[in-house]
């Protein structure tokens, strides 16, 4: 009787399970028909960005109906069953529609980042990835909408982590296509390497702040085109270097090389990024970009949004990284100039007219306000290239410097010299020493201002290198006129220049 008993309850039992996977089974048949008969195959996320309109949920009686069926499912979910078919369901439809509706934007990212001309330097905002990161955001954040209406708290997180794969999949592989545009076009892409920095890691933010999943996700799409960012550095002054030293040849008249001009622009277009910069140079350190180690240390950590404030530290060692750059540049330009032009003057002019051109690029600029108070390095370079113009000074000085000694009862006792007296107390081989003075200043001083206005010089170069011959000259030419001026009486065999005329010349010198 027991037994026979106990076999009805079994039967009984089966009969139970059998009819309970058969309801299951038919209320995920039921929630699979209402889910996919609300879902689309894909929208278009730019009617609703462009019209600024909220990315669409499902509708309330779905959202109603669906809850019914799942609360059903679960309540017959059996002990130890880690997922809900139903779950599994939801994530099966609606993660292909987010993936498809999103799929023309990864596109579109990919797409604009080539440019018409591959040699132009990247702008911001010029690439898709803004638009594709809002759409991002506001398509999964509905979705987040939806799944918190149907499903329990618990499952929250569970069921939107499966259905944002697709969709998070195709954005790692467009952000790892972009990547690898970035790398091939370094010089001029590395900028969108930053924009790419700061958007997904603002989306991140977003979506952590209204649906507390997915920045391990985002992360780790991110680490690549991240990871290319901080490299960037240290390689953009690293290829400074390699254009430099690839020079072949310089104009002898010390005009600038265009690669001054391009990497100021490039450090100029680095402000317009300089809160993803700032972060990045923050978790590389001050001077990280000199150590390859530092440069390549791995973080799979996504930058906080507080992280792109440009904070003091983040300016500094910005301004820091553009200081290493220029000085970098200058000694790179001084080496090669040393080595491709003929004389001293022609390696200062040609360092003078790159420093004039890197100050004007810093001042004129949105550098100045980063770098005004700090480029007295500058001013050593300044004085480094008008030591090299004006090396010719020494030789020119030679010539006004006289060791005749004149009758001592002779000369005035104080005043400007009587020139009559003193040139009459010279012997006819003094004279002649005096005469030969002249016409060797004379000449040397011709061949000075041929070559001065010959050379290619910055409006700014002009004047400073004039004003610095003008201030070595001057005084000894007028000091040796006041005492010799009379050893031709006014003819102008020897004595080509009164004090008059030369100031006159020193005058066009700078000008």
């Amino acid at each position: 009787m027991q037994t026979s008993n106990l076999r009805a309850n079994q039967r009984t039992m089966a009969d139970l399970g059998r009819l309970i996977s058969s309801g299951n089974t038919q209320l995920e048949g039921h929630f699979d028909k209402l889910l996919r008969g609300e879902t689309p195959r894909s929208i278009e996320p730019l009617h609703y960005i462009t019209k600024d309109k909220p990315f669409p949920v499902l509708s309330q009686d779905k959202v109603a109906r669906l809850g019914l069926v799942y609360s059903h499912v679960v309540a017959n979910r059996q002990q130890g069953s880690s997922e809900s078919p139903v779950a599994r369901l939801y994530a099966d439809i609606r993660g292909p529609y987010l993936a498809s509706s999103l799929v023309n934007l990864a596109a579109a990212s990919v797409n604009t980042a080539k440019k018409k001309n591959p040699g132009a330097i990247y702008r911001a905002g010029t690439n898709g990835i803004g638009t594709y990161a809002q759409a991002m955001e506001g398509i999964l954040v509905s979705e987040y909408d939806n799944i918190c209406s149907i499903f329990t708290r618990d499952d929250w997180g569970s069921v939107f982590q499966s259905t944002c794969q697709p969709a998070l999949a195709e954005f790692a592989r467009t952000l790892r296509e972009l990547n690898s545009h970035i790398k091939a076009h370094l010089p001029t892409d590395c900028y969108l390497a930053y924009e790419i920095t700061e958007i997904v890691s603002g989306l991140s933010g977003q979506l952590e702040t209204r649906t507390g999943e997915l920045k391990g996700s985002l992360a780790a799409a991110l680490k690549p085109v991240r990871e290319t960012a901080k490299l960037s550095l240290a390689e953009l002054i690293e290829e400074t270097k390699r254009k430099v030293n690839g020079i072949q040849s310089l104009p002898l008249d010390g005009a600038p090389s265009p690669i001054v001009a391009e990497t100021m622009r490039r450090l100029q277009v680095m402000v317009e990024f300089l809160r993803p910069i700032s972060s990045i140079m923050i978790s590389l350190g001050d001077g990280g970009w000199k150590s390859a180690s530092a440069s390549s240390r791995p973080s799979d950590a996504i930058p906080s949004l507080a992280s792109f404030d440009i904070g003091a530290d983040g300016k500094d060692i910005f301004s820091h990284y553009c200081l290493d750059t220029v000085e970098i540049l200058l000694s790179s330009l001084e080496q090669r100039g040393r080595l491709m032009l003929k004389g001293k003057s022609a390696v200062g002019v040609f360092l003078a007219n790159s420093i004039a051109i890197i100050d004007r690029m810093i001042v004129d600029s949105e550098l100045s306000p980063l770098l005004a108070s700090r480029i007295d390095m500058l001013d050593q370079w300044r004085k480094k290239a008008t030591a090299l113009y004006t090396d010719i000074c020494k030789d020119l000085s030679i010539y006004l410097f006289d060791t005749i000694h004149t009758n001592r009862t002779q000369r005035p006792t104080s005043g400007p010299a009587d020139s009559a007296s003193v040139v009459k107390g010279l012997s006819s081989k003094d004279k002649d020493k005096i005469k030969e003075k002249f016409t060797q200043f004379n000449n040397a001083f011709d061949d000075m201002v041929s070559k001065h206005k010959s050379y290619n010089m910055e409006r700014e170069v002009r004047s400073m290198f004039g004003e610095d011959i003008r201030r070595k000259l001057l005084p000894l030419y007028e000091r040796f006129w006041d005492r010799y001026h009379e050893i031709d009486k006014g003819k102008g065999k020897y004595v080509k220049y009164d004090k008059s005329s030369i100031a006159n010349v020193f005058v066009s010198l700078a000008s």
